[in-house]
């Protein structure tokens, strides 16, 4: 495999393609595993960073994404290139055929774990939001999941394990759940929403203070009643919501589209510790290989409008860190429908790439030796100072700084 210098990453990354290229060289010329750039002081790992108060963004790319068609064709990504001019690009991750819902569920949990097409079943390990949640003790409006809508999707809040489950889970939103264009139409038949200046909100807040705790006292949700500060954030994300376009996303990857959106939002108005994204829209792949490219793009988009609302925030642009990576690749040729199935037990479909950017990720750098798609949750469990005691796999050391 061919070296690649830091500087030519970073020459790259300047020219908006951020290294990427450079690794999917790298991959074309058929180097194995391990072999590469090397970090700073290679031979012994780092130590794991301190942990620290950060937020931290996790995002399955799912619906089986190829690094043909990412860090191989970085045209097709430039805002995640962007991302890992910033970080770090793995482009040697090993992945599972666990089926789309058994791979994604996969990198939430750290455990390989087989699901069926159609199975809808919680996992039986825990997810990184229940080890978030019980460890340090989080809320519900500090750990969230946004994912395009699906019968699975439920499932990736919350496993089944007794030590864990239902009351550590993150707060689930569906993409096309309480955002659709429907209930957008119910809320414009009131009359024109519209989000508050920050004279107006000042008012709303007083008038809020002001009102009888009467009400409030018979409501079934005591958090919203102990909290009308959680209210009125709730209140001002559903506005930003039906005033944003999320509900007016269409076409290929519109529900992609929407969990970024949605999670971007929610990033905004909350700043919670822990985001899930869990897209799915590539799947669109099996019977066109044009619209599988299509959501990539636009996947890739709406990414680079999140991460440039997290740098254009003074509270999250210094302690915010991302991770992005398929849960599998796909087949190495088309089939008869000129689309990409999922089969053929190739490096296509079972490696992929996993780029990563924040704080205490090393930056401008390659780490080609091969990891496993379950130590990305166990990786971000570590920086949080989270312990993972079921999850197979294993905290990434190399991509941390000290």
């Amino acid at each position: 495999m061919a070296r690649i210098g830091r500087r030519d990453f970073l020459r790259a990354a300047g020219a908006g393609l951020a290294g990427a290229a450079l690794a999917s060289r790298a991959l074309a010329e058929g180097g194995a595993p391990g072999g590469g750039m090397q970090p700073r002081g290679a031979g012994a790992a780092q130590p794991p960073a301190a942990p620290g108060p950060g937020r931290y963004v996790l995002v399955a790319f799912a619906g089986g994404v190829r690094s043909r068609e990412t860090i191989g064709a970085p045209a097709n990504i430039p805002n995640l290139m962007a991302i890992a001019g910033e970080g770090v690009v793995m482009p040697s991750v090993k992945t599972a055929n666990l089926g789309h819902y058994g791979a994604a569920l996969a990198i939430c949990t750290g455990c390989g774990d087989a699901r069926g097409i159609r199975e809808n079943a919680r996992g039986d390990n825990p997810t990184l939001f229940e080890y978030a949640r019980k460890q340090l003790g989080l809320p519900p409006e500090e750990v969230w999941l946004s994912a395009a809508d699906g019968a699975q999707t439920v499932n990736f809040s919350h496993s089944l394990h007794p030590d864990y489950g239902a009351p550590y889970g993150a707060n689930l939103i569906g993409s096309d759940g309480l955002f659709n264009a429907e209930f957008r139409d119910v809320v414009n038949s009131l009359g024109k929403p519209r989000v508050p200046g920050e004279e107006e909100s000042r008012l709303v807040d007083r008038l809020s203070r002001a009102m009888d705790r009467g009400r409030l006292d018979a409501a079934e949700d005591r958090r919203f009643a102990a909290d009308p500060e959680h209210a009125r954030r709730m209140q001002k994300f559903i506005l930003g919501e039906l005033t944003g376009g999320t509900a007016n996303i269409t076409g290929p990857g519109a529900g992609d589209a929407k969990a970024i959106r949605v999670a971007a939002n929610i990033l905004r108005v909350f700043r919670p510790r822990l985001i899930g994204i869990v897209l799915g829209n590539a799947d669109v792949a099996h019977g066109s290989y044009n619209a599988y490219v299509d959501v990539i793009r636009r996947n890739d988009a709406e990414l680079g409008l999140l991460w440039k609302a997290v740098r254009d925030d003074p509270a999250l642009r210094d302690d915010t860190t991302i991770f992005v990576l398929p849960e599998i690749g796909r087949d190495s040729n088309l089939n008869q429908r000129n689309g990409l199935d999922h089969g053929d037990g190739s490096e296509d479909l079972q490696r992929v790439a996993c780029i990563a950017a924040g704080p205490r990720i090393a930056k401008g750098r390659v780490h080609d030796r091969m990891v496993d798609a379950v130590d990305v949750a166990p990786t971000i469990a570590a920086l949080m100072g989270v312990r993972t005691p079921e999850a197979k796999g294993k905290p990434i050391r190399a991509i941390l700084t000290a």
